[in-house]
């Protein structure tokens, strides 16, 4: 762990894997700072490929040392770490760091306790019985916070809906660094010629962690219809996540005959080179999102995008994209048959007003403005 030194503002967090909201903590972390504000962050797992990133910023970084999921002896050193820094602000990030800035309260009773909120819609369900206890705890708890930041609008009401506060909520979408994401031939030549795919093909993308809430079989078997139509599209899925379900997944692609057509990436450093070697970015998430980082991204390199309507995708993509139900393989081969019969100057209209809308609507500056101004309306 580096030396602590003071600050007024501490992230905590799970860790600093490729996520959205990974991501969305690293640039407001490292844009503020750059502003001049006193930031840091911790992580309860090792810090990840961002580590980089807030070292060239000048963002102090605390990796707590937890190395499994009943490994809490990290709490100790998160104690010491809180005690020494003394934060004005603790910002928990998703679940359990919510929780934990709630258990961290009485040791500094004057800390001002932030929680973050970014899913919506949740099929617990699908879950074991620790994250349902969690998230039942977590709603329990949310009334002791002083400040809950949501990233979507679906998000927001569905908390709600589950016991949160609303008079201690509001609404901040995410914010997406236009500069880092944008438009830019060379990488899409590039990086099409690493993936493998032809100057003649046409690939379609979905980005996100391998989890039940992406739904990956609803985006394969689009693929496998497409697949049928047209021999000139290729597929490219890029995350990880849990090796059987990964398993599961490759299985299905062979048995709907996409082995030769689909493209496993498990991550991918340069995301902005993937999103410009697409024609066609997708979410096909059946339930839990809020604000979706992939979609405001890809938009924002010009490639417009066909979401499925959960969590905030349909106010993200508005006129400049397509929306189709959850969960329908039919549906969503009809936006990708619909966009791709879009003449070649038709497609790159499309996407300038996907990008267009990402720069007046979603900009990292607005994220970055409307976070330290509910940070300071409550001191």
């Amino acid at each position: 762990m580096n030396k602590p030194s003071q600050t007024q503002l501490l992230f905590l967090l799970r860790s600093l894997n490729y996520g959205g909201a990974e991501r969305q903590v690293v640039a407001l972390a490292t844009s503020l700072r750059q502003k001049g504000e006193s930031v840091a962050i911790a992580t309860l797992y090792s810090a990840g490929p961002w580590r980089k990133n807030l070292e060239a910023a000048g963002v102090p970084l605390y990796t707590l040392g937890k190395h499994w999921r009943w490994d809490f002896f990290f709490v100790f050193r998160l104690i010491k770490l809180v005690r020494e820094i003394r934060p004005a602000t603790l910002h928990g990030c998703l679940g359990i760091a919510n929780i934990l800035t709630i258990l961290l309260h009485p040791l500094l009773p004057n800390i001002r306790i932030v929680w973050g909120v970014r899913a919506s819609d949740m099929d617990l369900r699908r879950y074991g019985w620790l994250d349902r206890l969690l998230y039942r705890l977590e709603c329990a708890l949310s009334r002791f916070a002083d400040l809950i930041i949501a990233n979507s609008y679906t998000g927001l009401n569905y908390a709600v809906a589950h016991g949160f506060p609303k008079e201690k909520m509001v609404v901040i979408s995410n914010g997406i660094d236009t500069d880092q994401f944008s438009p830019d031939p060379y990488l899409r030549k590039k990086a099409s010629k690493d993936l493998g795919v032809a100057e003649t093909d046409h690939l379609i993308g979905l980005v996100g962690r391998l989890d039940p809430m992406k739904d990956h079989p609803t985006f394969l078997k689009a693929a496998a219809l497409l697949a049928k139509e047209r021999q000139d599209v290729r597929f490219v899925c890029v995350g990880d996540g849990p090796k059987p379900y990964e398993a599961q997944l490759r299985r299905m692609c062979e048995e709907l005959g996409l082995a030769k057509r689909v493209i496993w990436i498990s991550a991918a450093e340069n995301i902005t080179a993937i999103y410009n070697a697409m024609d066609v970015m997708t979410s096909a998430s059946s339930y839990g999102e809020g604000f979706s980082n992939v979609i405001g991204e890809a938009m924002a390199c010009g490639v417009p995008c066909v979401v499925s309507d959960v969590g905030d995708s349909k106010w993200i993509v508005g006129e400049t994209g397509w929306v189709i139900p959850p969960g329908n393989p039919t549906a969503l081969c009809a936006g990708w048959r619909q966009m791709l019969e879009l003449d070649a100057d038709a497609r790159i209209e499309q996407g300038k007003k996907a990008r267009n809308r990402i720069v007046h609507h979603f900009g990292l500056e607005r994220l970055i403005v409307e976070t330290w101004d509910a940070l300071k309306s409550i001191d």
